[in-house]
């Protein structure tokens, strides 16, 4: 059990019976996988040779949406028994990376061990400035960011890695690897060594499964994070239980993930239809060139070790909660509430998170700032970059303020001369610190944003 220093909030399991109850379901859920495997084993030889409809992998894969998440989940597990056949001999072979994802137009690429394990990140802007980490979604990797690394870049220094088990950094495979606390000390002492420490603090922003890490590391440790922003995820104490039924990703794909082996198999069918599913943004997107990052993707998950790492994130995290250092019992709250400001962002038509899991993120939260993005799904950061990036940088980046020089003072004769002048250089004083206090107002407040003063 991971506990901050200072000892503020702890990260702890779900109770037993909860925990019984989800494995359970998992070996309800695999024994239909199985039964469906068993049909499809013994209708297939009966159409396979009509129309030839198995060669069509990727025909319809792009108009299949997440809202049939049920339907979809079975449909794409029961081709798991013949991943061994035809259909894995007519898989696409990538063995080079797109350029997308090497070159340097991005950042300089490096590499850290961090406790035995290799990281991979891009860094860009200047290299003295204040720390922004991106931590990508699932299933992606650091190339999910490109519409923001430049943006950011012109005001931080920018770090964009590769979570644990993603892209180019290790992939353990075991599960234990993936726990809570081994995934945030990791993540505590990578930013040491980029030099974030209670003096030089960073911004954290995290996207879907990056996000729900970040959560976890503004609560953990605080006095290294200036601000935080949340993407397309509410907090964990919220997440799981407003998972919707509609969305690809809901509790019986959270329970199917629990099962060995057999999600890293489902996972690779149809030329890793479950990447097109997700990015359907950028299929249909036509008039850019998008559409050319599913190919990175499709290239970052295209072995079953691409997937037994992100995936075990997902046999681990719905087990643990945050718990405040304070009982119930508190007659301070706010002492339970996280510190550090944050803003929640998910998009106007997400139908994998509900706007209600914000809200009730927000009672989490000292200081927070909820904004919906209009025409966005899960990916508002990719589906409208402009939108999102002025949110950023107006939320990140400290407005300087320069106060009006006062004019010389005149020479005045008298007493009334020398009241005249303190009453004028008042009024002008007055209203310098007017427009200073307008500057610093920077994010309206709307009917959707939750803040509480200091």
């Amino acid at each position: 059990m991971a506990v901050l220093v200072g000892g503020r909030d702890s990260v702890v399991s779900i109770s037993v019976a909860e925990s019984i109850k989800m494995l359970a379901f998992s070996v309800v859920w695999g024994s239909w996988i199985v039964v469906k495997n068993a049909a499809v084993r013994a209708v297939t030889p009966l159409w396979s040779n009509g129309g030839g409809h198995e060669n069509d992998v990727d025909g319809d894969d792009r108009e299949s949406g997440a809202g049939a998440a049920d339907d979809d989940t079975v449909a794409t597990a029961t081709t798991v028994a013949t991943a061994g056949g035809n259909k894995a001999a007519r898989r696409t072979h990538r063995d080079r990376p797109p350029p997308c994802l090497s070159t340097t137009v991005y950042g300089t690429h490096s590499y850290v061990k961090v406790k035995g394990v290799k990281f991979h990140y891009v860094e860009c802007g200047d290299p003295k400035g204040m720390i922004v980490i991106l931590l990508h979604g699932f299933p992606s990797c650091w190339i999910s960011w490109h519409h923001q690394i430049p943006t950011l870049s012109k005001h931080f220094r920018v770090i964009a890695v590769d979570l644990k088990g993603f892209g180019d950094s290790d992939k353990p495979s075991a599960r234990k690897s993936y726990r809570v606390e081994n995934l945030i000390n990791e993540l505590a002492v990578f930013l040491s060594m980029l030099g974030v420490d209670d003096q030089n603090k960073c911004h954290v922003i995290g996207h879907d499964l990056g996000a729900l890490l970040g959560w976890y590391l503004v609560h953990l440790w605080p006095n290294c994070v200036s601000k935080f922003v949340a993407i397309s995820c509410p907090h964990p104490n919220v997440h799981w239980e407003y998972l919707p039924p509609s969305s690809f990703f809901n509790k019986n794909w959270i329970c199917f993930s629990q099962l060995p082996y057999l999600p890293e198999m489902d996972a690779l069918q149809s030329d890793l239809k479950i990447i097109n599913q997700c990015y359907q943004h950028l299929s249909k997107n036509k008039e850019s060139d998008d559409s050319s990052y599913i190919d990175a993707y499709k290239y970052t998950f295209s072995r079953t070790e691409d997937w037994t790492g992100a995936i075990n994130y997902f046999r681990n995290l719905p087990f643990y909660r945050i718990e405040p250092r304070s009982n119930n019992d508190s007659l301070n709250k706010e002492e339970d509430m996280l510190q550090v400001p944050s803003l929640l962002i998910t998009g106007s038509k997400d139908v994998s998170v509900q706007i209600e899991s914000f809200i009730k993120s927000t009672e989490f939260l000292k200081t927070s700032t909820v904004r919906i993005i209009d025409n966005a799904s899960h990916f508002p950061h990719q589906e409208q970059p402009k939108v999102v990036n002025d949110l950023l940088t107006s939320y990140l980046v400290r407005v300087k303020v320069v106060q009006k020089e006062l004019p010389p003072r005149q020479n005045s004769s008298g007493i009334v001369g020398r009241m005249k002048d303190i009453v004028s250089s008042t009024v002008q004083y007055g209203n310098t610190l007017k427009d200073s206090v307008q500057k610093r107002n920077i994010l309206p407040i709307t009917a959707m944003t939750s803040s509480c003063q200091n």
